[in-house]
């Protein structure tokens, strides 16, 4: 049980710190970039939140395997193919979580408007430096927002961990995965101490950040 909720806190760090790297670049293009197909894809990075988990998590597992030339070439690189891996895990879950990041962070950059970086750049300020300076603190609310709500979301994924995952212990044994495990096995005890701990962690995931996104909002206004 300790081992599972030390690998999904793991997972859920290592996911969330992705999410940023990756989500931030993302939502940025998505907000400033003018060109006529960036809502496509918008879209693309949108898919996870309609998906069923069970269709992302097999697409993942074919495009992952050893037999797509995908797989293959990672394979060459790193020496093993990531299905039935912790670092699968990490990709399938940036992946499906990545909604969840880019969607916040977006708004918040479409939030502030042109002003404030208009007034940056009359003051000599290079792009880079606006972005740094400028954007970055004035979208605080909507990254800490996606932060969260990223690290909440991989808690709790079931579907897409399982299908690229499996279920090996101290490897991929996540703790939606050990809830279903012990159902399916009868031990009702244990399956609620693990379940109703991630009751009260997502009520608590989700008041936090509505009482930091307040509070974040009021000093910035």
């Amino acid at each position: 049980m300790a081992e599972a909720v030390f690998l999904t806190l793991k997972l859920a760090v290592l996911t969330t710190i992705l999410l940023m790297v990756v989500g931030i670049p993302i939502a940025w293009w998505l907000a400033r970039s003018n060109v006529w197909w960036k809502e496509a894809v918008g879209a693309v990075v949108s898919l996870p939140l309609v998906l069923p988990p069970t269709v992302l998590g097999f697409y993942l597992l074919l495009s992952l395997g050893p037999q797509s030339p995908l797989g293959q070439a990672i394979k060459s690189v790193i020496g093993f193919t990531l299905p039935f891996t912790f670092t699968g895990l990490v990709v399938g879950s940036v992946i499906y979580s990545l909604p969840f990041a880019v969607q916040p962070i977006r708004n918040a950059f479409e939030a502030f408007g042109e002003e404030p970086l208009e007034a940056a750049a009359t003051l000599r300020s290079s792009p880079l430096d606006r972005f740094f300076s400028v954007a970055l603190p004035l979208a605080r609310p909507g990254i800490l927002t996606g932060a969260i709500l990223g690290f909440a979301h991989t808690v709790g994924e079931f579907g897409v961990v399982l299908m690229i995952g499996g279920n090996i212990p101290g490897e991929t044994k996540v703790l939606s995965v050990a809830i279903y495990d012990y159902v399916e096995t009868l031990q009702w005890g244990k399956a609620h101490v693990l379940a109703g701990g991630m009751v009260v962690f997502s009520f608590i995931v989700i008041l936090s950040m509505m009482l930091i996104e307040r509070r974040m909002r009021e000093r910035l206004t």
